[in-house]
């Protein structure tokens, strides 16, 4: 079954029920004469949870707006319940089944519970029903206590909170959310997230999340995308440093900020990417002697659990993240404050 690419008709919804609830093929965007985004294939099924990560100009937001029919691509096919939706009338019926909270969510004027009840009243739900579901929205996200507060008066983080209260709230089929914890504290973390799992346990929703926190990414999605200049890349994007490449082949010593230079192994010169897989990098308390041209010194700030494994993000002139097994890191004697050496070779820096 397959939409048309008029103006008119809705995209169909399909009936194989473990065919991808979206669909990328082919996607390509481009602002002016530059191509910001280039997917060649991205299936999202029903119930999953996407983590969509990279550093800022990377094309998380871009890909949101695209998967979220809100920016029609410069080429290639977006597909909803396995029929392509193309044609401003087929994206508008499409949204109704596709909700994307941005960063900086817009609130109406009113009352908060006003904005959570104003995509119900836009779908004509039963008013009895209206009242009853916006408070089960803000409850989920823990913020019922807000329903009568003037929505122009609310912090930063409570906007960001309604927004996605106003979004469950609808019980779209997929929930895009650009950088939702990026002003949040801890607490208002948490219950993001468990509201999300909430939900996916009453429905098959399907979330995804842009986000530049990757603790939070890798704890809570069971996938992950990472782009780099709008690409996806099997790189991870801890250790990302923008540097200018001195040229003459061979190895090269490069200013990575924060007063830390490193060698790479590299033929190129100018402008370019680098990056330190976290499995390559060796925690020791006293450096090592070895064959590795490169050793940062800095302290152990930040640590999260992955299974058996630790992610270790270790701040010293620059912030690294490694990988060390929950024994290693037991044995060591580490923990956050510990002193550390971070130590990788030349060869294990790519450059993009």
């Amino acid at each position: 079954m397959t939409a048309g690419h008029g103006d008119t008709g809705a995209p169909g919804r399909g009936t194989a029920e473990d065919g991808p609830l979206l669909e990328l093929a082919g996607i390509t965007q481009t602002y002016g004469e530059r191509t910001v985004l280039r997917i060649e294939s991205l299936r999202i099924a029903r119930g999953a949870r996407l983590a969509v990560v990279g550093p800022n100009g990377s094309g998380k937001s871009t890909l949101l707006r695209v998967l979220a029919f809100l920016d029609p691509p410069a080429s290639g096919e977006v597909r909803l319940h396995g029929a392509a939706v193309a044609g401003r009338a087929a994206r508008r019926a499409a949204r109704t089944r596709v909700t994307l909270v941005e960063q900086r969510p817009f609130l109406f004027k009113g009352t908060v519970l006003d904005n959570v009840a104003w995509g119900l009243r836009a779908r004509g739900r039963p008013r009895p029903d209206i009242e009853r579901a916006a408070r089960t929205a803000l409850a989920l996200l823990g913020s019922e206590g807000l329903a009568g507060r003037d929505a122009r008066a609310v912090s930063e983080g409570e906007v960001q909170r309604v927004a996605v209260a106003r979004a469950l709230a609808t019980e779209p089929a997929a929930l895009l959310l650009d950088e939702p914890v990026s002003g949040a504290d801890r607490a208002a973390q948490h219950a993001l997230y468990a509201a999300i799992a909430t939900a996916q346990a009453e429905r098959p929703l399907a979330v995804v999340v842009a986000s530049h926190q990757l603790e939070d990414a890798y704890r809570w999605a069971d996938d992950l995308l990472a782009l780099h200049d709008g690409a996806p890349t099997p790189v991870t994007p801890e250790n990302l440093f923008r540097v200018e490449l001195p040229g003459g082949g061979g190895n090269q010593e490069v200013a990575v900020g924060g007063g830390v230079i490193i060698q790479v192994t590299t033929d190129r010169a100018g402008p370019a990417t680098l990056a330190i897989p976290p499995d390559e990098i060796v925690l020791s308390r006293e450096p090592l002697h070895s064959s590795a041209r490169n050793a940062v010194q800095g302290r152990i700030v930040r640590v999260a659990e992955q299974g058996a494994v630790m992610r270790v993000t270790v701040a010293g002139g620059v912030e690294l993240v490694a990988l060390i097994t929950g024994k290693s890191f037991a044995d060591l004697g580490l923990g956050i404050g510990t002193g550390v050496v971070a130590s990788f070779k030349s060869v294990a820096v790519r450059v993009f």
